[in-house]
This record gives structure tokens, sequence and C-alpha cells, in this order.
């Protein structure tokens, strides 16, 4: 379940607004807000395309954790889904690939 959109690490991208299927975020004029906590699936889009690494989606969809964003940094958690499928960020061929990279650049 998604639980942190991180206010100093987000670019304002609303990638994640576009990305997640089930609408659980809302675009603002700043940080995209969580809207609809419940709603999320768990599928960790928004996290794998967030190109800032700015948010945490908790591996557990039974409800919130209240896991705290300093807890979250300090643990190193941001981004980690996808430095557990072996992505890294970067444009392809470079020293690190990200395979998300041109999907993520056209959407901006």
């Amino acid at each position: 379940m998604i639980e942190i959109v991180s206010e100093t690490r987000c670019i304002e991208c609303d990638i994640c607004v576009k990305v997640c299927p089930a609408n659980v975020f809302d675009a603002t004029d700043t940080v995209p807000v969580i809207a609809r906590q419940d709603d999320c699936q768990t599928c960790y889009l928004c996290e794998i395309y967030c190109p800032s690494d700015a948010l945490y989606v908790a591996e557990h969809a039974d409800g919130p954790t209240g896991i705290r964003e300093s807890e979250v940094e300090e643990r190193g958690l941001f981004g980690i889904y996808a430095r557990e499928l072996g992505w890294k960020r970067g444009k392809p061929g470079g020293s690190e690939y990200d395979p998300t990279h041109r999907i993520r650049v056209a959407q901006v």
C-alpha cells in the first residue's frame, strides 16, 4: 500500500498520478497527494516510475503501516522495489540502466 510521497524528494512531475491504475493520487500545485490510499493495489507502478525515488509503497496491502518518512529514509527504502528488480536510474546504454526511462521521459 502506498505510504509516503516525500515532499523533499518529489520533483512534482505527476508521473505517479498518471501511471496509477487505481487513481490513488490527486495532482496539486505542488506534491501529489495520496487521496485514496485504501484503493491502492500495491502494484508498485508509482514507485517504479518515480524518477526521484520519492515514493514508498509498503509490501503489505492490508492497511496503512504508519511508517514515517524519516524511517523510510534512514532504512534506505525509497525506490527499493525498483532496485530489488535490478533497475537503476539513467538512460539506456549508460553505466546505469532503467527500463522505464523512455516511458518516464515521454510522460513529462
